[in-house]
C-alpha cells in the first residue's frame, strides 16, 4: 500500500499458511526505491493480507478480523473480530471514512459500521471476491473465480464486477469475460484498472469494457499490489519468491524484478 503523504510503502508479510493464526504475521515498511526502512513495524498478526489507507490510518485485512493501525505511532488503534469470516482478503475506504473488507472464502463483503464489522452483502455473485476498491459511489471487485478447487485454482476465472454503495446491485464491468484467478487491483489514473493475476502470475490493464491485456510478464503469486500514479509505477509482491516486482514508468517494457 502506497502512503503519499508519507512517500512510503507499506507490505504484508503472511509469515506462515495463507489461514494461520500463529500471531507471526507483521507490517514492513520499504521505501519507494525498494529499500527496507524498518522490516517488523507492526507485529502480533494472523497472516495479514490487503491494506488499505484513511487519513492516518491503515487498515488491515488480518485473516478472520479486521485491524486499524496508526501510522503515525504504529501502535494498533482497533481491532474488529468478524464473525463467520473464513479468509478475509482486502479492505476499501470510501471517500465518507465507510470501510468494506472482502472474504474470499464465503463470497461476501463486510462493512465497519457502528463500531463492528459484519456482513453487508452476501451471494454467489462475488466469485469468491478478492481485490477491493472504493470507485465513488461504487465498489469494484476483483474475484478469483467460480468453483474454487481444493488447491486453489477455479473452473471459471474471474471477471471484474461493480457493486453499487446504494443498491448494493452487483454488476459485471463490460461483457464479464472470464480474465483469470485475480488478485490486486488498483486503478491507473487513466479509467482503467490495473489488476494481478495469482495463479497465472502478471499485471493486467483491464478497460471499462471489461477487454483487457497483459502489461508485464511475472512468476505465479503475483499479489496485492500498490501503483504510484505519480510516477506511474507499480510495485508488485511475488509471494512465491519472497520479492518484489517492479514496473518501470509508463507500463511498458518489462524489466527484471528484484
Amino acid at each position: 500500500m502506497h502512503d503519499p503523504a508519507r512517500g512510503l510503502l507499506y507490505v504484508s508479510n503472511v509469515a506462515g499458511g495463507p489461514l494461520e493464526r500463529n500471531g507471526e504475521g507483521f507490517l514492513s515498511i520499504v521505501s519507494l526505491d525498494g529499500e527496507m526502512v524498518r522490516r517488523e513495524w507492526v507485529t502480533g498478526l494472523n497472516a495479514p493480507k490487503g491494506l488499505a489507507m484513511h487519513g492516518a490510518t491503515l487498515y488491515v485485512a488480518d485473516l478472520d478480523r479486521l485491524v486499524a493501525i496508526d501510522v503515525e505511532t504504529g501502535e494498533v488503534a482497533g481491532t474488529w473480530p468478524v464473525e463467520g469470516a473464513l479468509f478475509l482478503n482486502d479492505p476499501a475506504v470510501t471517500a465518507d471514512g465507510r470501510v468494506f473488507v472482502t472474504d474470499m472464502g464465503r463470497h461476501a463483503i463486510y462493512a465497519l459500521e457502528n463500531d463492528a464489522v459484519a456482513v453487508w452483502l452476501e451471494d454467489e455473485a462475488l466469485q469468491h471476491p478478492n481485490g477491493l476498491r472504493a470507485d465513488g459511489e461504487r465498489l469494484v471487485v476483483a474475484p478469483w473465480g467460480k468453483d474454487m478447487q481444493e488447491d486453489f485454482t477455479t473452473l471459471t476465472g474471474g471477471h471484474l464486477l461493480t457493486v453499487d454503495l446504494e443498491t448494493r446491485e452487483i454488476a459485471p464491468m463490460g461483457s464479464g469475460e472470464p480474465v483469470g484467478n485475480l488478485d490486486g487491483l488498483e486503478s491507473d489514473g487513466d479509467g482503467n484498472w490495473l489488476v494481478t493475476d495469482w495463479i497465472a502470475g502478471g499485471l493486467l490493464r483491464i478497460r471499462p469494457d471489461g477487454s483487457h491485456e497483459q502489461v508485464i510478464d511475472l512468476p505465479m503469486g503475483s499479489a496485492d499490489h500498490a501503483y504510484v500514479a505519480g510516477e506511474r509505477l507499480a510495485v508488485i509482491p511475488l509471494m512465491m519468491g519472497r520479492r518484489g516486482g517492479r514496473l518501470p514508468p509508463r507500463l511498458t517494457a518489462p524489466r527484471a524484478s528484484r
